[in-house]
């Protein structure tokens, strides 16, 4: 039970300000105001070890519960010999993970040393970052995951974090990903899904290329299985990867975002594959059933195969239905998937004008969410060839790429990047990608974490116009704290319907901010709120201001 308060919304100052048209969305480029200092170490070698290319993830909450989103960066490491073995350096302080506490003014403070996240003991090469109050505390706790393990920190509620992945089950062996914590089992607390890239090591590591060196590919070595561990409720966790049948789907595995394919209650997991079949493991109650091939979500349009990276799951024409868009190298086109609400998917990448747009594009972080407060999800891509010499292997591609923005037109995207702002012109290494209002106006900002360099964190004046919007901050009593697994529909007089699913999984190795955004054109009040909480209880909301965060409690049992 988490005691708060009842149903309401509260207005912060700068929150009275509505959206604008879509021609005028810009991004700026804030880092230099904000003070982040933080500097990605890859650390690449003439041995071109495959951790090297992958990392970078970022992770957007409010650790000290003071209503502004927090930052926190996962770093590489070193890679160091000893005697004939290469091993993984953490103890210098550019190697260190960093976290940065919003001062509210648009400037950021590290507290990474306060805080006890730097991971500086530690022989593990970072990789992503998952978020959510596991422990029901009202205080979110975060998981780190990398080359050589995972890290639990335990938010205590006083400024700093305490590692307990030993105490509390949680140490994943291996090249561990994407995490996201979810309620698998419908008990009121976050279970945790951990994806494992490859059967990889720095002692079994080689480089490839007969006359120019380059990142070998997954497809050299095996698939390895993903980790489902299910939380007890006394502050630990039980691998239930084989009970659950998750252990029994191998693969190279990345991104991971949850929703509800089938409409039946409960989360089911999305998890892009690197060279390999998408996976779809259905949530049957006790166990899982990985069924992306007769969902319609294994392969392309041709049957084939692609190198899944960053993952989003999210209604993107507003049918109610959950869809899904997953990234992928130059020529294969990002892969965007309509669902139909009842497990089925169809490949929509032509019809909705992604392939045209994205045919020499190579992404990793992605969301689908409304930039610019028409009622419509537009796409952000962070973007980067995986080989850093890609343009010697041929001639055309290339490895910096400048981010994408595409805004959503009725269901088919438009590349708007030209007029978005300087930042779209630069190349970059992107890799991990966050998504949330870091300055409390209403819009979504984003921070991208590039490989083996300074982050972008990028401010958005989408709340500066003519469109309205509204958030939602969801307070859990029988669900988890944070309402993670919740729905929430919304219909107002010009854009319809709209659904979102509370979950700060997704896009490449990283975590968002919880609150569930939506734009809503002209319309200054939405006519309609349904919430449908992860334990079974459903509310409804009328005649609802724009323009605001509105926190809603669950009912008491």
């Amino acid at each position: 039970m988490h005691p708060r308060r009842s149903i309401g919304c509260f207005v912060l100052p700068a929150l009275c300000l509505s959206g604008l048209s879509g021609a005028e969305l810009r991004f700026d480029d804030r880092r230099q105001q904000t003070g982040i200092d933080f500097k990605h170490h890859a650390n690449p070698t003439p041995e071109k070890h495959l951790i090297e290319t992958m990392g970078g993830g970022v992770a957007l909450f409010d650790y000290d519960n003071d209503g502004f989103v927090d930052v926190f960066f996962v770093n590489g490491g070193g890679l160091v010999e000893k005697g004939s073995a290469v091993q993984v350096d953490r103890s210098k302080p550019a190697y260190f993970d960093r976290l940065y506490r919003n001062l509210g003014d648009g400037s950021f403070e590290d507290v990474t040393a306060a805080a006890r996240v730097s991971a500086s003991s530690k022989t593990l090469y970072g990789m992503g970052a998952a978020t959510g109050d596991y422990d029901n505390d009202g205080f979110v706790d975060l998981i780190v995951t990398g080359y050589g393990g995972t890290i639990l920190y335990r938010n205590r509620g006083d400024g700093a974090f305490e590692d307990v992945t030993d105490d509390a089950g949680v140490s994943v062996a291996g090249w561990s990903a994407g995490a996201g914590f979810f309620d698998a089992d419908l008990d009121g607390d976050l279970d945790l899904f951990v994806t494992r890239y490859l059967d990889w090591s720095l002692e079994e590591s080689f480089r490839c290329g007969e006359k120019v060196p380059v990142y070998c590919s997954p497809k050299r070595y095996p698939p390895v299985t993903n980790v489902l561990l299910r939380n007890n409720g006394d502050g630990t966790f039980s691998d239930i990867s084989d009970a659950s049948t998750v252990g029994a789907s191998p693969g190279k595995s990345l991104g991971v975002a949850f929703n509800d394919a089938d409409s039946d209650g409960r989360a089911d997991v999305i998890v892009a594959n690197d060279s390999t079949a998408q996976q779809l493991f259905f949530n049957r109650g006790k166990t899982f059933e990985e069924a992306a091939l007769p969902s319609g979500l294994a392969f392309n349009e041709d049957g084939g195969s692609f190198a899944g990276m960053g993952v989003d799951f999210e209604d993107y024409d507003n049918d109610g239905a959950p869809d899904v868009i997953i990234t992928n190298l130059a020529k294969e086109l990002y892969a965007l998937y309509r669902g139909d609400g009842e497990g089925v998917f169809g490949y929509v990448t032509r019809q909705s004008n992604l392939a045209e747009i994205t045919s020499r594009m190579s992404g990793w972080g992605v969301k689908l969410v409304d930039f610019d407060h028409d009622g419509w999800k537009d796409l952000f891509v962070a973007q980067s060839h995986v080989l850093d010499n890609v343009d010697v292997m041929e001639a055309g591609l290339l490895y910096r790429q400048p981010p994408l923005l595409a805004l959503n037109r009725g269901g088919r995207f438009e590349d708007a990047s030209a007029s978005a702002g300087a930042v779209f012109q630069i190349p970059s290494a992107g890799r991990g990608a966050a998504f949330g209002d870091l300055d409390n106006d209403g819009d979504i900002d984003i921070v991208v974490g590039v490989l083996d360099d300074v982050p972008l964190i990028l401010y958005s004046n989408g709340s500066t116009g003519e469109n309205h919007w509204i958030q939602f901050r969801l307070v859990g009593n029988v669900s988890n704290s944070a309402g993670e697994g919740t729905r929430i529909t919304i219909e107002s007089s010009t854009v319809g319907l709209q659904a979102r699913y509370s979950s700060t999984a997704g896009s490449y190795l990283s975590a968002n901010d919880p609150r569930l955004h939506f734009g809503l054109g002209p319309d200054r009040r939405v006519e309609r709120i349904t919430v449908h909480w992860r334990a079974g209880a459903k509310q409804i909301l009328k005649d609802v201001e724009a323009d605001r965060v509105v926190e809603i409690e669950e009912p008491q049992p």
